[in-house]
């Protein structure tokens, strides 16, 4: 039990999002990070499921709830649902498929439709181990990246390169941006009430700062 106390014992609770095509490795990303496990026989994702990983901003346990969808078409109905409340996004393309990263604009259209403009957004190529099939060069990728105002990494889920500094990134990111926005307001953010919802906009459920102790799953 103690360990599922502790697991629950966190000061910021961050949604955040995996999007983009089928196919690029989303799943075998959320899962290296809060299982560090991969699958070479990973199936695509029917619907929707998610994971928890807390980590330690400055002096702040943060809990990320990681949300992954199917990247197909069929799925598209469950877009609003899914993408409320989410303050962070990794938008993934393979980069050993063009077409995926030629997709990457159509999904962040969709995003930012759905969602705050403060969210953070981290522009995710996936697949780096597989050198020799390279199709989509950094460079252009990090171009996108700038020309958009997004975050921008490549991974390997197989190698674990770069998927925790991705992740990591975009949950810091979030920190500070909840951050700024309480002070903006007057307030300090270390003195911030347990249980008060910080809310970035006008979007409800983006963020909450847990009464510890307080309530259970």
């Amino acid at each position: 039990m103690g360990a599922y106390r502790a697991d629950e014992d966190y000061d910021y609770l961050f949604k955040v999002v995996l999007i983009g095509d089928s196919g690029v490795g989303k799943s075998n990303l959320l899962s290296r990070f809060t299982k560090n496990e991969f699958s070479q026989q990973s199936k695509s994702t029917i619907g929707v499921e998610f994971a928890t990983r807390s980590i330690q901003v400055d002096d702040k346990v943060v809990k990320a709830q990681i949300w992954d969808t199917a990247g197909q078409e069929r799925y598209r109905a469950i877009t609003s649902a899914y993408y409320r409340g989410a303050v962070g996004a990794l938008l993934v393309y393979d980069v050993t498929r063009n077409v995926t990263f030629e997709n990457v604009e159509r999904w962040l259209k969709e995003l930012r439709g759905h969602t705050d403009a403060n969210i953070v957004i981290m522009l995710v190529g996936n697949k780096a181990d597989l050198r020799h099939l390279r199709a989509v060069p950094t460079e252009k990728a990090k171009a996108f990246a700038e020309k958009e105002n997004t975050f921008f990494m490549e991974t390997s889920a197989l190698e674990a390169l770069n998927v925790e500094n991705s992740f990591t990134e975009v949950l810091t990111q979030i920190y500070h941006v909840v951050s700024k926005k309480a002070l903006d307001i007057g307030d300090d953010p270390s003195a911030l009430p347990k249980g008060q919802t910080i809310h970035i906009g006008n979007k409800d459920d983006v963020s909450a700062v847990k009464n510890k102790g307080c309530c259970s799953g």
